[in-house]
């Protein structure tokens, strides 16, 4: 259940209208990394989240919602940058100026013909589109691949998400010189950072949780690295040393055509540097297939199923609530 508070999150202000800051926000308001993206994403992890993690469920709405209330921002934020525009579009019977920020004929043209984006000017007449900076309309395909149904990858695509919003926040606030403005973003950059924290704590929380999803990988090539580019090698924590999350010491391979020859196409490879082996990786792969399925299955039931958790079950068969059941549901209500 939603419920709509009339009042911003953040108390949005503007100096002065400016449509080309405008155009810019946009890709805040319906581009790939923009406010509007990150509410559904959220919201579709969720419900896959909601019976084996309930903690993680409560996490993924909180933000979910909140990404709401910062699309809020960032669509007040527009709209008062377009100040002036809506009103004289709506002077249908004059050919009169677009706004007393745009004085003459020449300012009116630059604005049609350098602006970052014409949709205020012949679309939306100065309200907020669901596009990107350059027009392109939203799509979902911005966030399908993030809802994978297995938190730890979930998780990992929040945080990366959170990385990008908060870069294109902090881009365009270089592009800016109204503090007012400056001070709504960096709250909505502010926020991101918080969220990354969130969603770190959030997979820290869940052991085991390396690699993302349930099975484990082959040892054989868990650990291998391949020199594959010509020209300037460097060796660093990421060929050289122990792996960051399984131990394994790396192998790097100098010449991969070569080794790639001598094992048949990887098919001979050895295991090397790793204490894992076939077997252990097997069972493995039983154990923890094992324990997600319990999980998941001993936090839902398949018959008479409801998804509020506070809300009193129906008996089975449908048949009448006993009278203690009937004291119960009184009670609840």
């Amino acid at each position: 259940m939603f419920y709509h508070v009339k009042d911003l999150q953040f108390n949005a202000k503007v100096s002065r209208p400016d449509p080309r800051f405008a155009s810019l926000l946009l890709e805040h308001f319906g581009g790939a990394n923009g406010e509007f993206a990150a509410a559904p994403r959220h919201l579709g992890q969720s419900f896959a989240a909601k019976k084996p993690y309930p903690d993680k469920f409560d996490l993924l709405m909180d933000i979910a919602t909140e990404e709401f209330s910062h699309l809020e921002i960032v669509g007040a934020t527009i709209q008062m940058l377009l100040t002036g525009i809506n009103g004289e579009l709506k002077n249908a019977a004059e050919n009169a100026e677009i706004m007393q920020l745009l004085k003459g004929k020449g300012a009116k043209e630059d604005m049609i013909h350098r602006s970052i984006d014409n949709e205020f000017l012949v679309a939306s007449a100065g309200a907020p589109a669901f596009i990107n900076a350059e027009g392109a309309a939203w799509t979902a395909s911005y966030i399908n691949g993030d809802v994978q149904g297995d938190l730890t990858s979930d998780l990992r695509s929040d945080v990366a998400a959170e990385t990008r919003a908060k870069m294109v926040y902090e881009y365009l606030l270089q592009f800016t010189d109204d503090p007012s403005v400056k001070d709504t973003l960096r709250f909505l950059m502010t926020r991101e950072i918080a969220h990354f924290q969130m969603f770190q704590a959030a997979l820290n929380s869940i052991e085991p949780n390396f690699p993302p999803g349930i099975l484990q990988g082959d040892p054989r090539y868990s650990n291998l690295y391949f020199n594959l580019s010509n020209g300037n090698d460097f060796r660093g924590p990421w060929n050289e040393g122990t792996t960051t999350e399984l131990g394994e010491t790396y192998q790097y391979i100098d010449d991969p055509i070569k080794h790639i020859m001598e094992t048949d196409g990887l098919v001979n490879q050895k295991a090397a540097g790793t204490d894992r082996t076939e077997k252990s990786f097997q069972k493995l792969n039983k154990d923890m297939s094992k324990i997600r399925s319990q999980q998941v299955n001993s936090a839902s039931t398949t018959t008479n199923m409801q998804w509020n958790t506070n809300m009193p079950q129906q008996p089975a068969g449908g048949k009448k609530a006993s009278s203690t059941q009937k004291t119960t549901i009184k009670k609840s209500r």
